[in-house]
């Protein structure tokens, strides 16, 4: 899932400290699991705007609304009577879904609430770990499903660097090394011999260095 990080509140109050009326629009997707922008965030929010604008004495109307989804357009069509009665909506969506309701609704400013971090999976209560930098070539199935592009802080498809030690990585001392979680993970499944091919040179045309990307499937385009 993509997680996220709520925004300190005062990142957003200065986003909308000259409007008078304002929409926080939570997402019941990745950021609802993550806790950073479900329902239950956009009323602690809205809760804290409306107690901080009321203590400066200003009128402001906070109002809320959570879609399923901020990165569909059929969701965001659910808020097109209400979009315009408002200076600007707070999107606690991650940071495609900020993008694709300002694209839709292009006469109105649309915040973020929340910092988009990457794809990762939940650790245990509370934490998150990448797992995933959407790459566009998969290469799990030659490193045991472990990711060297998202998990090795060099990005190694040959690995390990050298500088590791105890299976640690030696940016941090408390980050498993990639390569030693992949020799490790291919030597349980009794494939070690794939550690001794030589990965070839990736194609980064289909990660960000080619690029906004597009996946287009014909068969389901009508």
């Amino acid at each position: 899932m993509i997680v996220a990080s709520k925004k300190p509140i005062e990142e957003v109050i200065d986003y909308i400290k000259d409007c008078n009326k304002v929409l926080i629009a939570g997402c019941n997707e990745c950021v609802t699991v993550c806790e950073a922008g479900g329902k239950k965030e956009v009323g602690i929010l809205a809760s804290a705007l409306r107690m901080y604008f009321m203590n400066k004495g200003k009128d402001v109307t906070i109002d809320e609304v959570t879609l399923e989804r901020q990165c569909d357009r059929e969701y965001l069509e659910e808020i097109k009577h209400m979009a315009p009665n408002y200076d600007a909506i707070v999107s606690l969506a991650c940071g495609v879904g900020v993008q694709f309701m300002a694209e839709m609704y292009k006469d109105k400013p649309i915040f973020p609430g929340v910092n988009t971090s990457f794809m990762g999976a939940n650790l245990e209560r509370g934490m998150w770990g990448e797992r995933c930098a959407g790459c566009g070539q998969c290469i799990l199935a030659k490193t045991g499903a472990v990711c060297p592009v998202a998990r090795c802080a060099k990005r190694l498809f040959n690995g390990p660097c050298g500088g590791s030690t105890k299976g640690k990585c030696e940016i941090n001392p408390n980050v498993d090394c990639a390569w030693q979680l992949i020799i490790d993970r291919l030597k349980a499944l009794g494939r070690l011999d794939d550690y001794d091919e030589l990965m070839p040179v990736k194609d980064w045309s289909k990660d960000r260095a080619g690029g906004p990307r597009t996946v287009v499937r014909e068969d389901l385009r009508i």
